[in-house]
């Protein structure tokens, strides 16, 4: 039996296309069901349509609030039998409709050593602030900024040539292997 995944991403989607081969090409046992954006215009919608997965797009800005936002998209992970959702680069701080419906299931991968450098500009604080290390997170999501529980960590050194732009291709290369390998070892232990 498949485990019905959804995927919430804002931009690029580079991280949806890599779970999206790593699934088809180790012949995991899930499938992307649903991709969930919050910007109209994201390449990730293309990357979805592209493959066939279906596509909801949230504005918020057309909702009273996030618990109304937050409604519509639990609706469309229900219709979807959405086991578990995998945040890839979503912009938004998780609810608490949708952290009820789904408790230790929404994961999220990001691109610092958590608990160092939470919130939108991982990549670039951990520059900023000149560590020798930095590195990608996956971790499940709570009511705070990146503060849910650990599952794993990779490490990526910061070389002295680095750029923010170099440290962050080499941060993302890690994430499109890492993500799909944690992905993996949750489905075998019945994580999710």
């Amino acid at each position: 039996m498949l485990k019905k995944l959804a995927v919430f991403a804002s931009g690029n989607g580079t991280n949806f296309t890599a779970l999206q081969q790593a699934i088809t090409a180790r012949s995991l046992p899930a499938e992307i069901v649903l991709l969930v954006c919050d910007h109209e215009d994201a390449p990730v919608l293309k990357r979805a349509q592209a493959v066939n997965v279906p596509v909801l797009v949230v504005n918020f800005k057309h909702y009273a609030n996030k618990a109304a936002a937050e409604a519509i998209m639990l609706t469309a992970l229900q219709a979807h039998q959405v086991e578990a959702v995998l945040l890839a680069g979503y912009m938004r701080i998780i609810g608490p409709t949708l952290l009820a419906a789904y408790p230790h299931r929404i994961i999220n991968l990001h691109p610092a050593l958590l608990p160092k450098f939470p919130g939108r500009h991982g990549i670039e604080d951990a520059f900023a602030a000149g560590v020798t290390e930095t590195g990608v997170t996956i971790h499940y999501i709570d009511a705070g900024i990146d503060t849910g529980q650990i599952i794993a960590q990779r490490t990526v050194p910061v070389k002295a040539t680095d750029t923010v732009d170099t440290l962050a291709t080499r941060i993302h290369q890690v994430e499109h292997q890492f993500y799909p390998d944690v992905l993996q070892s949750l489905i075998n232990e019945g994580a999710i």
